[in-house]
This record gives C-alpha cells, sequence and structure tokens, in this order.
C-alpha cells in the first residue's frame, strides 16, 4: 500500500468498528442437550477498521481470529457485542435485512479447494453474486465476469472450465474474483495465501495491493505468517486465547512490540540474512500450550506462559489502552514501556519457570520494565555468583586432593623403584655369585683328572721309594751276615751294588 493511501486512510472515516464482539458456542450433553458449557472462541473485543487502509489480525491457531472474521461478515452470529458498519449497526440484522449489505461486505476464504462448487463452471460460480443481487452490469454478466478473471490474472477462455482444472493459486485468485464482482467496500480475507507456495503467495498477495489501490478497497486481512501480514498491513492487532492483546501499526509493532506475547511471535519470524548464520538465535520459546478455550485463565490470559507475570496478572484482567499514540497493548507489564503495576516485585513461579526457556539478553531487556523480573535477575545473579564462588572453591578443594595424590602416587612410586632397583641389583648379584659358582664348578670339574694323576704319581713316587729303602734294608742285612761267617766284605759290596743295579731296573721298569 502506497504511502499517500496509507497516510488517507490514517486520518480517513471509520468504516468498520467494533465493540465487545463476543462469540461462544455452547456445548451441550445429555438427552435433553442441556448446556454445560461454552467454548469462548472470541471473548471481548475492540477495534475499528478505516476506509482504505489494511488491518492484519495474528495469532496461534486456535485463538479465535477466523470466527472473528466470519462473525463481522455475519456469517455467524454474534453471541454479545455491537459491529457497526458504515455508521449501521448490523449486530442483529436478520437474512433479509443483511442481504443489501451483502454487496459491501465480502469474504475470501481459506480453502481454495473447499470454497468453489466442483460441479459449475468458472463462470457460473464467478456470476453468482450478480444473480443473487439482481445486478445487471453493463455489457452483461459474461463480459463482466471475463473482465474480472482477466483483473487477477486468469484467461477470459477459463470462462466455462471447472475448478479441478485449475492450480491452487489460480482457485484462489478465482476465490478473489468472486469476492470483488460487486465491487464491495469491505473484504475479509481469511488467510488467503496459507495454502499456496511461496512464488504464487507473492503473486496473490501483490494483486491485492494493486486492487486496492485500483479500487479503493478496504482490508481485514487474518494470517499467520508474519512476513505477509507485515508487507500487506497499515495496522496489525494481535490476538492470543479470544483476546486481543495489542494493536498498534506496523512499524511500532515490529520495532518495539509492548505485549510480551507479541515479542515472542516476533521472535519467531525467520530472518533472510546469511550473514545472521551461525549467531545466537534469540528466539523465544513459550512454555506449555494454549490453555482450553472452555475455561480460560483468570486475569490475564497469557499469564500461564509469560516470563514476567506477577500476582496481579493473575487475578486482574488487563485492559487495552493506548500508552503510545497509535499503540494500544493489555499487560501490567509491558516491553518497551515503564512498568504499569511497579508495586508487584514477585513473579508466579509459572513465570519463574516460563523464564528458564528465555535468552539472557532479552530477559535483561525485559527486566528494564519490570521491578520483578529486575528482582528475581538480581537474585539470579546473586545465586550464580554464590555457585560460581562454591565451583572455585570445590575446584580447588579438588585441585588441592589432586595434587596430593599425585604427590602421592610421585613418592609411592619412587619407592617401587627404589626397590625395583635393589631387586635388579640383588637379582643381578645372585646371578653374579651363580655364574661364579658356576665358573668354580667347571674349573674343579677341570681341575680334578689333573689331582688324579698328580696323586698316582705321588702315589708311585711313594711305592718307588719304599721299594728303595727295602733294597737298602737287605742289602745291609746281607753285608752284615758275610762280616759274620767270615767272609771278605769285597765281595758283599759287590752283591750290594748288583742289587742296587737290580733295584733300579725294576723302578725304571714300573715307570
Amino acid at each position: 500500500m502506497s504511502e499517500t493511501t496509507k497516510n488517507q486512510s490514517a486520518d480517513g472515516e471509520v468504516l468498520l468498528k467494533v465493540e465487545g464482539l463476543t462469540k461462544h458456542f455452547p456445548i451441550k450433553k445429555g438427552i435433553l442437550q442441556r448446556q454445560v458449557g461454552a467454548v469462548k472462541a472470541v471473548d471481548g473485543i475492540d477495534f475499528e477498521v478505516r476506509k482504505g487502509e489494511t488491518l492484519g489480525v495474528v495469532g496461534e491457531s486456535g485463538c479465535g481470529k477466523s470466527t472473528m472474521g466470519r462473525v463481522i461478515t455475519r456469517l455467524q452470529d454474534p453471541t454479545d457485542g455491537t459491529i457497526t458498519f458504515d455508521g449501521q449497526d448490523i449486530t442483529r440484522l436478520n437474512t433479509a435485512q443483511m442481504r443489501p449489505l451483502r454487496r459491501d461486505i465480502q469474504m475470501i476464504f481459506q480453502d481454495p479447494y473447499g470454497s468453489l462448487n466442483p460441479r459449475h463452471t468458472i463462470g457460473s460460480i464467478v456470476s453468482a453474486p450478480f444473480r443473487l443481487q439482481n445486478v445487471e452490469p453493463e455489457g452483461g454478466v459474461k463480459k463482466e465476469v471475463q473482465r474480472l478473471l482477466e483483473l487477477v490474472g486468469l484467461s477470459p477462455e477459463h470462462y466455462n472450465r471447472y475448478p479441478h482444472e485449475f492450480s491452487g493459486g489460480q482457485r484462489q485468485r478465482i476465490g478473489i474474483a468472486r469476492a470483488l464482482a460487486l465491487k464491495p467496500k469491505l473484504v475479509v480475507a481469511d488467510e488467503p495465501v496459507s495454502a499456496l507456495d511461496v512464488s504464487i503467495q507473492a503473486q496473490v498477495v501483490n494483486l491485492m495491493d494493486d486492487l486496492q489501490e485500483e479500487l479503493g478497497l478496504t482490508y481485514v486481512i487474518i494470517a499467520h505468517d508474519l512476513s505477509v501480514v507485515r508487507h500487506v498491513s497499515d495496522r496489525i492487532a494481535v490476538m492470543y486465547l479470544g483476546k486481543i492483546v495489542e494493536l498498534a501499526d506496523r512499524t511500532s509493532l515490529y520495532e518495539a512490540p509492548m505485549h510480551p506475547y507479541t515479542k515472542a511471535l516476533m521472535s519467531a519470524v525467520p530472518v533472510p540474512d546469511p550473514k545472521r548464520r551461525g549467531q545466537k538465535s534469540e528466539r523465544i520459546l513459550l512454555r506449555g500450550d494454549v490453555p482450553s478455550p472452555i475455561a480460560p485463565p483468570s486475569g490475564c490470559r497469557f499469564h500461564t506462559r509469560c516470563w514476567k507475570a506477577t500476582q496481579i496478572c493473575k487475578t486482574t484482567e488487563p485492559q487495552l489502552v493506548e500508552l503510545r499514540p497509535g499503540q494500544r497493548v493489555a499487560c501490567h507489564h509491558p516491553e518497551n514501556f515503564a512498568d504499569q503495576a511497579p508495586q508487584d516485585t514477585v513473579l508466579l513461579s509459572a513465570a519463574k519457570e516460563a523464564a528458564e526457556l528465555v535468552a539472557d539478553e532479552v530477559l535483561a531487556e525485559s527486566a528494564q520494565t519490570s521491578q520483578a523480573l529486575a528482582s528475581a535477575v538480581a537474585e539470579e545473579e546473586a545465586g550464580a555468583e554464590e555457585a560460581t564462588a562454591e565451583e572455585a572453591e570445590v575446584s580447588e578443594e579438588a585441585s588441592a586432593s589432586e595434587e596430593a595424590e599425585v604427590s602421592e602416587e610421585s613418592s609411592a612410586s619412587e619407592e617401587s623403584s627404589a626397590s625395583e632397583e635393589s631387586s635388579a641389583s640383588e637379582e643381578a648379584s645372585a646371578s653374579e655369585e651363580a655364574e661364579a659358582a658356576e665358573e668354580t664348578a667347571a674349573s674343579e670339574e677341570a681341575s680334578a683328572p689333573e689331582e688324579a694323576e698328580a696323586s698316582e704319581e705321588a702315589e708311585a713316587s711313594e711305592e718307588t721309594a719304599e721299594t728303595e729303602a727295602e733294597a737298602e734294608a737287605e742289602a745291609v742285612a746281607a753285608a752284615d751276615e758275610p762280616e759274620a761267617d767270615g767272609k771278605p766284605a769285597s765281595s758283599g759290596k759287590a752283591e750290594v751294588t748288583g742289587t742296587k743295579d737290580k733295584s733300579a731296573g725294576t723302578a725304571d721298569d714300573q715307570d
């Protein structure tokens, strides 16, 4: 949408005004079908749409976006509240009274496959508004239908074809052509591009922008794709569990969201920037699921998943008030703004659990606008410091014990090495002694035959000496005998000499 059109719509006349809109679906049980409860799909919302602007409505699945769109177009009757369209209250109009207003309020449905009758041709589908409103366009119905098909990027030749012959993007274009047939003032588009490919989404979104500038349309676009909503919307309403929690222009909402839920949604938008690859993500993960709309939480409905919730959030429902020009928020502890309940300085246990899933940078930023969160962060930091000190003491003790163990192990290793060395020296000395004993035994064994030979020679020499002694004795005796018989001694000497010669010969023989 161009800047000129946005400025005109900002100061323009209010086309649609919704106050306290409520839609409850009864739950009935038993034979008598008594009501035992109700699904509070939409539970008291207020907003307005100016002529020529685009209001985007975002939120999680099940928050009541589509129900709200069907109620403001009067496809479903509201339970309570008022709907004012172009200065006229249409809240309680019946079917006959609403028929003339159908020309000015049209809807583009979410499902391009289920919103077209498969038994009718495209010409019959797009020309249905003319027949129902008894309108005869200039040049005839067929010519006008073919013009509308060309307007949304289709060929006039498609007039006689059936829906099954078209792709999803083409079917959505047919639905847009049908919605624009009577030149309405307000078009409610219920997720018009959610079932389409990315390239087809861009084509349909650009087509809707071009048609808005050409025909001066006013859009209420319901979507869950925040990038698409930012591209096409002038103002954005954020819904949560049947309530509008924030309503602001797109620049303020995306640059400085004030409700924690809006901030969590914005953190989930992917940024197509290759330079951010590998950087730490500040994605805010919400704890748990959306509560049941049958029994929504008391007070602020987001307090069960909010990281800033205090007791006042649990007991008192915040009102949608304007804290900045053009930016309304329903929160006791808004983001990027002063705390609206500074007297509450204690977080709920659910908030402490939710804060565990939030990045430290986001918590530090949120703590600037919340006394309770600031005190909780300070306590966590003090606890972290104490834990760090305890860890340091434990690490020091562990290092000291490790050093003692290392010294003990080193002394034990030294002792063991000394004992090993002594045992090794003992073993070496024992081996040396064994080798010496072996050498001694070998030497004794080698000297044993020599000693035996020497002893034999000694015995032989002793025997020779004994023989010689005996011979000498015999010779002496023989010499003594002749003297006694009167024989000359000369002959005895000769005999002795002869005897000696014999004994000598005998000794030589023995040798």
